[in-house]
């Protein structure tokens, strides 16, 4: 950015965590986080063109590079479902786990790119001030996809059980069906709803939140002058590669609480 050398450490970090947001109606609660959303739909796109290519080309002999690749990624996915889920997962729920991991791990991968060279990019080519290129990093996003993953549980638990059953299960697991024991199962049961969503994202969100973070205070360190350039560019390789683990790591779990939960929503106690 052209005017970084003079921010302070402190304005610096902030002005690199801060959205570029629309007001959608009165009050800050309906403000948009436009940069995580336009990043989100384009590594949706990204991603499902990518798939889309490969499958197109795909061939019934020696298969290329990128449709083994693919492939690869197809059968670890599947044979993960397999462990955890025990009905046609084929249907929706392999589909599904293909969708989140590919999406969310396109999405943390976004925390790869230089920082300041985006910045200017995106300043000097798209005159935007602010923009956050992690959706991941943004707690709106990781709640909006648990919130989605969600409402399938809830969806999947009362087509596979019904309504009476959906209720019945609310009231009587898992302490059992005394009239005195419905507060006790209720209270239980709906602590155990909401703490899914809540941990399922934040989870995510505060992993990268907290890499983007530490990418920052390298870059800072590598401005401090020739010592800190040299070490800040070491450790940031170093962090850099071991990020990779976290980024890759983040997607899978994040995709097994997705299958577990839609598995768990066709059992019953």
């Amino acid at each position: 950015m052209s005017s970084e050398s003079t921010l302070t450490p402190t304005e610096y970090i902030g002005h690199h965590l801060t959205n570029f947001t629309a007001q959608t109606g009165q009050g800050s609660f309906w403000t948009l986080h436009v940069d995580s959303v336009v990043m989100a739909l384009v590594m949706g796109v990204l991603g499902i063109g990518f798939l889309w290519l490969a499958t197109r080309g795909a061939t019934a002999g020696v298969p290329g590079r990128r449709q083994a690749f693919v492939e690869l990624v197809f059968g670890f996915i599947d044979d993960q479902v397999k462990g955890i889920f025990h009905g046609d997962r084929h249907s929706f729920v392999a589909p599904a786990a293909l969708t989140v991991f590919v999406w969310v791990l396109l999405m943390n991968a976004m925390d790869f790119l230089p920082v300041d060279i985006m910045a200017w990019i995106y300043e000097h080519v798209f005159h935007l001030h602010n923009w956050r290129q992690v959706p991941t990093a943004d707690v709106n996003t990781t709640f909006a996809l648990a919130l989605s993953v969600w409402f399938l549980m809830i969806y999947f638990s009362i087509k596979v059980k019904g309504v009476g059953g959906f209720i019945h299960e609310l009231f009587c697991a898992p302490f059992g069906g005394h009239p005195l024991l419905w507060p006790a199962n209720l209270l239980f049961n709906l602590v155990e709803y909401i703490s899914k969503p809540l941990s399922h994202s934040l989870r995510l969100y505060g992993n990268m939140y907290a890499g983007e973070i530490i990418f920052l205070l390298l870059w800072l360190w590598a401005a401090t002058g020739l010592a800190g350039t040299v070490f800040g560019a070491i450790l940031g390789a170093g962090w850099a590669i071991f990020h990779i683990l976290i980024v890759v790591l983040q997607a899978f779990i994040f995709m097994m609480l997705t299958v577990v939960y839609l598995a768990m929503a066709h059992e019953s106690h």
